[in-house]
């Protein structure tokens, strides 16, 4: 059968028996479509042309295309197509991952020649069968919307950033290398392909609690396309891995114990993509199963038995005690009390997880999506045994990661087949497999009790907050700590007692997700601040207002904010639109928040980085920071160009361990302070250097940056002045319901202390909001006794473009005295206050107090989409 790809006739061979994306990829090397769900047809990754309309082709069998249909994908289209779409998605911002983007162009162009001057409303239509889960949809509307006005005549496109003269911090500088990941050029992990490349695939547990008493492989070593299946007894170095506790087995072996369903059992290498995953089903094994411990309650029972053997399922106690909670109380006029309860979730990230390793020299090249390249070389060296040197990690730009990339995924697997087999080797998990495997958002239940005195002066906190953080360590303890050090929010409390717990259960293990513990605690303090002013009559806005972190205040933790504290301003900003809501007599919340930036809580905190100089004018940013979306890269290149007042487009952006320029993990939106402080220090070295010499005298040279934060408390400390952190974000936010208590309007007001580049910003802080309203209304990861029964990624209730309500962005800068240029983190804060507002709203507009996340209403799910939606 011959059907035209591209307008090329191309036959389709009869041994060929997958899907319409599986052909295009694999068959035709077509890398622009990309597979986000595994042929679930949900995600809009792999959208193509299919005689002219927009189409998911991992849903179409290859068996259902007829002779002479035409396909499309973004390879196809014209050049001036290309560059059109691609231009205005930079110039717009309608870029941040990028996994998702040549699904929205195609969904675009297939819109555009059916409709070229579509209204708002049509675009956001016409892209509800595609997901995001970085920008809030906006900035793609956006830029479709641009594009359809360039390709009617009316507009011309916006110059490239080669062409403007500079770009510094302030500037609209368009996201690194957005161009080519506009249109599916610029590869993701799995898009690469080398020489001699071998397919792996995992055996997974069959139960989340059960011993492994054999383990047979002879049946999938019996095809001539499988060349090895390997086991935990193959492994020579370090079998446990970890970010914090060295607890996670990189796979559970032959009398050993499996803890969650996502434990990896065998890894499978085989010369093709199928014969692996087909091996993998002949794995025999046979278990002694147990019972999982699926609960925080029956994990801390009397008679329970420990997850981990000879360990408590208590994994880690935080807490603070500050000033005299029991008289404060004695001496409150009003108390609010209640016990609050959020839920799993998936993060969603729209790039499933892949490695590919392969031997280089007496070691490996490995290219990670990993959020810590560094972290995964320290693990993957000690697993193998191998020094660090011997390990080389490259950071491929993941298509999101939102914390749920920290822990190593299948890193530690295709670095151990590529060195055993010392052959190329590439693993990637299909959606099912990413959801059963990779950490989620700890579930939470947080008891409150929050009193004030008659004037509306809060007066006490006490609290006790219980933790599922599942099977591992990950990140939990961490998390646990934030959110007891973020208990109090965006408030003074001058009266703190709070206890944190992360417990151990046989669940998917919980570790870092956005927000890391301050999104559910913001919750339940919201949620009871609003419960005061209700008792006491009290105005929201006033009470905020009067309660609102200032400079001198001190946190949860007893940190004096010593300046950079901006909650008030950021409520002075949403003042204008609650006016005017009260005046149209409609109803809406109010929320704070507050997030620490840097990890702090007892450690310190620090990067390096190289400036290399290649005497063609050009340069390279060398550090540790993973870009996912957020704009790290293009960061990097305004801080330089600041200094160097230099293009940034001369200005490339590398993260690979071999130039030893290490940093943590990236997380907790510090990466801008750090890499921004330490860039910050070589540049100005660099650009001392130019004073007596030439870019070609320089060729070569390297320029290497600093920046350390001291060593920080930990929230339990007895000190009278402790400092827990080196920075804090905040944030305000409000939700408008209409007549009918439909979302109407999210305003959002973010102290950014100084932004770096507006349209990063705002596409941050709209895709936060977007994935805070998700957690309010309706995400959800369900599980039941350890099982997954949320094994579908469209039943993860990740919001379409069709239901997310316009969502405005104002932004406040309240410089920060530790900061670049006075800049604050940005990706975390977006979200932490979402959950808060929209409870807060519903509860006015219909007198009903929710305490449980999400709140599974019909009240957004109804909004109409019209003409000038957002």
């Amino acid at each position: 059968m011959k059907v035209r790809v591209n307008g090329q006739p191309t036959e389709i061979p009869q041994r060929f028996s997958g899907n319409l994306l599986t052909f295009l990829r694999e068959e035709l090397g077509l890398r622009s479509t990309k597979d986000g769900c595994s042929g679930q047809g949900v995600c809009g990754c792999c959208s193509v042309l299919l005689n002219g309309r927009a189409t998911q082709s991992c849903i179409i069998p290859i068996e259902r295309l007829v002779e002479g249909d035409e396909v499309m994908t973004l390879e196809g289209f014209s050049d001036q197509e290309r560059h059109i779409f691609a231009q205005s998605f930079v110039s717009k911002g309608g870029v941040q991952c990028g996994f998702c983007t040549p699904g929205f162009v195609v969904a675009g162009k297939g819109l555009l020649d059916q409709k070229p001057n579509p209204t708002r409303g049509e675009i956001r239509k016409s892209m509800r069968g595609n997901l995001c889960r970085c920008t809030g949809y906006k900035k793609i509307i956006d830029s479709v919307s641009h594009a359809a006005e360039v390709l009617r005549g009316e507009r011309e496109l916006e110059s490239p950033e080669s062409k403007k003269e500079f770009g510094g911090v302030g500037d609209r500088v368009h996201k690194y290398d957005s161009y080519r990941t506009a249109l599916g050029d610029r590869p993701f992990v799995a898009d690469l392909d080398v020489d001699g490349m071998c397919f792996g695939a995992l055996k997974f547990t069959d139960h989340p609690c059960a011993k492994v008493s054999r383990i047979q492989i002879e049946k999938a070593t019996s095809s001539n396309a499988v060349l090895a299946v390997y086991t935990a007894e193959d492994i020579p170095g370090e079998k446990l891995v970890g970010l914090l506790d060295h607890d996670w087995p990189v796979m559970v072996g032959e009398g050993e114990q499996t803890n969650y369903i996502g434990d990896v059992l065998a890894v499978v290498i085989a010369s093709n993509r199928s014969a692996a995953r087909e091996a993998v089903n002949l794995i025999e094994v046979d278990y002694d199963v147990l019972e999982p411990i699926s609960s925080v309650d029956q994990a801390l029972g009397q008679n329970s038995r420990s997850v981990h053997p000879g360990k408590s399922n208590v994994m880690s106690r935080s807490s603070v005690n500050r000033g005299d909670v029991d008289a404060a109380f004695g001496d409150s006029t009003y108390v609010a009390k209640a016990t609050y309860e959020t839920q799993c979730i998936e993060h969603g990230f729209l790039e499933p997880e892949a490695c590919l390793a392969m031997p280089e020299g007496d070691g490996l090249k490995v290219y990670s999506p990993g959020q810590g390249v560094y972290e995964d070389c320290r693990q993957i060296s000690e697993m193998l045994n191998l020094r660090r040197e011997q390990i080389n990690v490259e950071l491929v730009p993941n298509g999101g990661g939102f914390g749920g990339k920290e822990d190593m995924s299948v890193q530690g697997h295709a670095a151990l087949a590529a060195y055993l087999l010392q052959k190329p080797v590439q693993i990637v998990l299909t959606r099912e497999e990413s959801m059963r495997m990779h950490p989620k958002k700890h579930p939470m239940r947080l008891e409150y009790r929050l009193g004030c005195d008659a004037e509306g002066k809060l007066t006490a906190l006490e609290a006790r907050i219980l933790a599922d953080s599942g099977a591992y360590a990950s990140v939990g303890s961490k998390v646990v700590e934030r959110a007891v050090g973020h208990s109090t929010g965006a408030y003074c409390v001058p009266n703190v007692k709070v206890e944190g717990l992360a417990i151990y259960t046989n669940n998917i293990p919980n570790g870092a997700m956005r927000g890391f513990g301050a999104n559910q605690a913001t919750f339940a303090m919201d949620s009871a601040v609003e419960e005061l002013c209700v008792q006491g009559g009290f105005d929201p806005f006033e009470f905020r207002m009067a309660n609102a972190l200032r400079n001198g205040d001190r946190t949860a933790t007893g940190q004096r904010i010593q300046a950079g504290a901006g909650v008030q301003a950021c409520l002075q900003a949403l003042e204008p639109y609650l006016k005017r809501a009260a005046q149209e007599g409609k109803a809406f919340g109010l929320a704070c928040g507050l997030k620490n930036t840097g990890i702090g809580n007892g450690g310190p905190d620090e990067s390096r980085v190289k400036i290399e100089v290649h005497g063609n004018g050009r340069l390279t940013v060398h550090h540790g920071w993973t870009e996912m979306g957020q704009g790290v890269f293009t960061v990097c290149q305004q801080v330089v160009s600041e200094v160097l007042k230099l293009n940034p487009s001369f200005i490339d952006v590398k993260v690979d361990t071999r130039y030893s320029s290490p940093a943590g993990m990236t997380t907790a939106s510090r990466a801008t302070a750090l890499v921004g402080n330490s860039l910050l220090d070589a540049a100005r070295k660099l650009k001392h250097a130019l004073r007596d010499a030439s870019h070609q005298d320089l060729k070569g040279k390297f320029f290497e940056g600093y920046w350390r934060c001291e060593d920080t408390d930990p929230p339990e400390s007895e000190s009278k002045n402790p400092y827990t952190h080196f920075a804090y974000s905040y944030a305000a936010q409000c939700v408008i319901l209409d007549p009918d208590g439909a979302i109407e309007q999210v305003v959002a007001a973010h102290d950014a202390g100084k932004i770096i580049n507006p349209t990063l910003f705002e596409g941050q802080i709209e895709g936060s909001v977007h994935m805070g309203l998700g957690y309010a209304i309706r995400e959800e990861f369900l599980q039941d006794q350890s099982m997954p029964k949320t094994t579908k990624f469209g039943k993860c209730g990740i919001l379409r473009s069709t239901e997310t309500p316009p969502i405005k962005v104002i932004g406040v800068e309240v410089p920060d005295p530790v900061g670049p240029f006075g800049a604050k983190g940005v990706g975390e804060i977006g979200l932490v206050p979402t959950a808060g507002a929209v409870g807060n709203a519903l509860f006015h507009f219909d007198g009903e107090r929710r305490t449980k996340l999400p709140f599974k209403t019909r009240f957004l799910l109804k909004r109409k989409v019209t003409s000038s939606s957002n």
